[in-house]
């Protein structure tokens, strides 16, 4: 099952960050414009729909827009901005929980993935995306890359990034492939910081190409982000596009 606890009232409320960080129009607006070329004008499901941040523009865009959500915090905060009917959410575990209706699309973002903490959970949800879509259906994820190359030897933590009032810190568990996210967040001159802590189990490229494979899946495209960048062995995260047969006899 998805992790909750860190996804609560508190986090609920904040998570909106309004025209920047994730909100950013340079950051948000590529991935609406790649997820509505990719739904070619048929129902998305997404999971792990949160706030909406995609959910809303895109279906401003004229994409039908179904989401799954296990924290009714965050599902709260959504229905602030769009009603059941404009988008409609159903409340459970995205590895294992049915969605009326077949899709066209289905997409997890913002490495929503890596909160399933077992490789199982993870397999089970390649499959429930599967058991969703239409022969020739899309399951398009966003996931950053393990940077396990920075991490100094015999050390466990990582600093990600460090500006002004932030920074994150990721400590590993190379043995059980578990990473916790640390992120401080503080302001200039006090003596305090606030700090938000989340778990994941991290995923290696090849190894959610295997994933896919086992619910039937074959990678259609990877890139290193929503623009359509080059993926290399710099790249920082990926956009990979896994597709159904569209014939599902074959």
């Amino acid at each position: 099952m998805t992790h909750v606890a860190p996804w609560d009232v508190e986090t609920a409320q904040s998570y909106d960050t309004p025209g920047t960080g994730a909100f950013a129009p340079e950051v948000l607006g590529p991935a609406v414009d790649r997820l509505a070329e990719l739904a070619h004008g048929g129902a998305a499901l997404e999971f792990a729909i949160g706030t909406g941040r995609v959910a809303v523009p895109l279906a401003e865009r004229g994409v039908a827009v179904t989401g799954i959500e296990l924290s009714q915090p965050m599902i709260d905060r959504l229905r602030t901005k769009v009603d059941e009917a404009t988008i409609p959410v159903v409340a459970g575990d995205m590895a294992t929980v049915r969605v009326p209706g077949t899709f066209h699309l289905a997409y997890l973002v913002y490495n929503t993935i890596s909160n399933l903490l077992t490789q199982a959970e993870q397999v089970a949800c390649f499959r429930n995306a599967a058991r969703h879509l239409a022969p020739g259906g899309r399951f398009v994820i966003e996931l950053w890359v393990p940077e396990l190359r920075k991490l100094p030897p015999g050390q466990q933590a990582m600093v990600w990034e460090s500006q002004a009032g932030y920074i994150g810190l990721d400590t590993y568990d190379v043995l059980r492939q578990q990473v916790v996210s640390h992120h401080f967040r503080f302001d200039e001159g006090s003596r305090e910081a606030r700090l938000f802590r989340s778990p994941h189990r991290y995923i290696w490229p090849a190894e959610l190409d295997l994933m896919g494979q086992l619910a039937g899946f074959e990678l259609e495209s990877r890139h290193a982000d929503w623009s359509g960048a080059e993926f290399t062995a710099e790249s920082r995260s990926h956009v990979s596009v896994y597709r159904l047969p569209a014939d599902l006899r074959q």
